[in-house]
């Protein structure tokens, strides 16, 4: 078992948090507001399992053999690693930094480059699965940067994943994470209009879902989240504020590759109408709300 420390306890971060203390590991961890730190970590005792709260980022990481975090962007995440009271500098020679948010690839590999100046060693690895995947353990994790950093994070981050694949060297992971965002938005889309159109035809959309699931129109979105768009239900984690965030990190990255994502591009506006319609802390799901349904 490891000496770990988890930077941010979101609706991500909390749950993965625990999965280690609950695999044994010795945690430490830290939150920029207090008070959700010491909650979380009142609830871990509650399980009798005993975690540690530190004041900085710096402290938590002080002798720690792994240093993860999952925070919200990337001025977050220079904030808490490379900040005047950041965690990097505080990281013993030979330890690991794992970075689960999502980021541009840019500063993951100013993060990657810093770390090796410092003789740490950095994986970005940011996720998918959202909010369920994490409680439940079972997160897709793309990870980028040296094989002795991904040999290194594997023990600790397989407490809560079900896939883990090393994509390749520093940034690989976050512009891995930025093609996964593409598809989602992509598949979102479709299946908005495709509900819309099973609601104008007055079909009973569980037998919809029946007939379709299980050919070529099959996703994981369609699974899990036909019915509750079908009933207006959008409360299920990831934000629309998070994914115009990762849309605009995965545009970014194709005008810099002289790429057109056309669709994409209207997607995230069809988001940033559901913003201005009060959505932006509903989950993705509701990019349906920007077409109204059939008034036959």
């Amino acid at each position: 078992m490891s000496k770990v420390a988890f930077l941010g306890l979101g609706v991500m971060g909390a749950p993965m948090a625990a999965h280690l203390a609950r695999a044994g590991h010795q945690v430490t961890v830290f939150n920029r507001t207090a008070a959700r730190a010491e909650a979380w970590q009142a609830k871990l005792a509650d399980e009798g399992l005993a975690v540690q709260v530190a004041a900085t980022p710096a402290e938590a990481a002080q002798g720690q053999d792994v240093v993860l975090a999952c925070l919200g962007n990337d001025n977050d995440l220079a904030a808490v690693m490379l900040g005047d009271e950041g965690a990097l500098k505080a990281m013993r020679d030979g330890a690991v930094f794992v970075d689960h948010t999502t980021v541009s690839p840019a500063i993951a590999r100013t993060i990657a480059a810093e770390a090796e100046s410092c003789g740490v060693l950095a994986l970005d690895a940011p996720v998918s699965g959202g909010q369920a995947g994490a409680e439940n353990g079972k997160l897709s994790i793309m990870c980028g940067g040296s094989d002795a950093a991904m040999a290194a994070a594997r023990p600790v981050i397989e407490a809560y994943a079900a896939r883990i694949v090393h994509v390749g060297a520093a940034g690989a992971g976050q512009a891995t994470k930025a093609v996964n965002q593409v598809c989602i938005a992509g598949v979102l889309a479709g299946l908005s209009e495709a509900v819309r159109l099973a609601q104008a035809e007055g079909l009973a959309m569980d037998k919809v879902l029946e007939a379709i699931a299980g050919g070529a129109a099959q996703s994981w979105q369609m699974e899990n989240r036909w019915a509750t768009m079908a009933a207006g239900e959008f409360d299920f984690g990831f934000a629309i504020d998070w994914m115009r965030k990762d849309l605009a990190i995965a545009l970014a990255e194709a005008k810099d590759a002289g790429l057109s994502l056309p669709i994409t591009a209207l997607v995230d506006q069809f988001y940033a109408q559901v913003q201005a319609q009060g959505g932006a802390r509903q989950d993705t799901s509701a990019l349906i709300r920007h077409l109204p349904e059939a008034t036959r």
